[in-house]
């Protein structure tokens, strides 16, 4: 496989996240060039202020992009209900594929975009970032070498502001609408939580139980506020809150408790990482007050390009993104009829 690597980006002008995506694609080596898809052409001037000479071409449809330009990663970033023929257009032209979450309104519909991408020997990979962020990888370690022992039990909590859902603005855009999104801040936001919870522990969510509502009262039809029970394949039981409840900013919290010890995520103020272990000398406390190296979009972008170049292992897989998004419409589901679902 070359080093480099041509990238398809398709998307529209209410593709989320395009700057974070556009500057990761410049600052990646392994990105040789971009080609753009935006039907309306509305991203196109800040495609070409970022990428400069990396930018090979603009076009109006995937499909002739695609063709075209042939890339080898095609990167998805549109409306949750406008993401499966994107990424089905990609999968047929050859491409991995990384799309911004949620990519669908069903789960069945990613189910087939999945079995898909597995029958092709391609790359279907979810946004979800924050795997990459160096206090996830550091409690990934700990938890693998036993630190902790076995896993007893775990807590979650990603929590942002009540405010941008009282903009008017805010109400016309695709997040607000269940139709679009398929659902509000569980399938937004939570879904980084229940993906990191599996990713740290190396356990699957088996069965989820919960509530999902509008408790804010403000004019969407999506959910701004769930709690969820969660049991693993591995005997964990968890809890996960997920809403839009402050004025401002966010308030996350990532908690494992093993037979030897825990471990504690702050990943919006507090110390990052905290963890505590029995398995070698004088049980203490361990503190982590910053860790160096970027995180964010930037390093998983670059990961999943050189996963398609064939230069490593992607940061995660289509299995692990499917899975997300089964523990998150489980999740809904369970809310609805008021029954635990089991996850497949």
């Amino acid at each position: 496989m070359p080093k480099q690597i041509k990238v398809g980006v398709i998307t529209h002008a209410e593709g989320a996240h395009l700057g974070s995506y556009l500057a990761a694609l410049a600052e990646s080596e392994t990105v040789g060039g971009v080609a753009l898809s935006d039907p309306e052409g509305g991203t196109v001037a800040e495609a070409r202020k970022v990428l400069g000479q990396k930018l090979t071409g603009t076009y109006s449809s995937p499909e002739t992009m695609l063709a075209q330009e042939k890339p080898v990663m095609a990167l998805v970033t549109m409306e949750a209900r406008l993401a499966p023929p994107a990424i089905n257009a990609a999968l047929d032209a050859g491409c991995h594929v990384l799309a911004e979450k949620p990519s669908c309104v069903h789960v069945e519909d990613f189910e087939k975009l999945a079995q898909k991408a597995d029958a092709a020997g391609r790359h279907l990979m979810l946004a979800l970032a924050n795997r990459l962020n160096p206090e996830v990888q550091e409690a990934r370690r700990l938890i693998q070498e036993g630190k902790l022992g076995k896993i007893y039990g775990l807590e979650l909590h990603l929590v942002a502001d009540q405010t941008r859902l009282t903009r008017s603005s805010y109400h016309e855009k695709w997040f607000a609408s269940k139709k679009r999104a398929g659902g509000g801040h569980l399938i937004w936001l939570g879904i980084h939580w229940l993906d990191l919870a599996m990713y740290i522990t190396g356990s699957r969510i088996v069965q989820v139980a919960g509530f999902t509502g509008n408790v804010g009262g403000q004019p969407i039809d999506v959910e701004d506020s769930a709690a969820v029970a969660l049991r693993f394949d591995n005997g964990t039981f968890g809890t996960a809150t997920s809403g839009y409840y402050l004025d401002q900013g966010y308030h996350s919290h990532i908690k494992i408790w093993g037979a030897q010890g825990w471990l504690q995520i702050d990943k919006h103020g507090g110390l990052p990482l905290q963890w505590y272990s029995r398995t070698e000398g004088e049980p203490r406390i361990h503190s982590v007050e910053s860790f160096e190296g970027p995180s964010g979009y930037t390093p998983f972008v670059d990961a999943c390009v050189r996963a398609s170049a064939g230069l490593a292992p992607p940061p995660l897989n289509t299995k692990d993104s499917l899975r997300a998004l089964r523990a998150v419409f489980a999740s809904y589901d369970a809310a609805q009829t008021g029954r635990a679902q089991n996850i497949s």
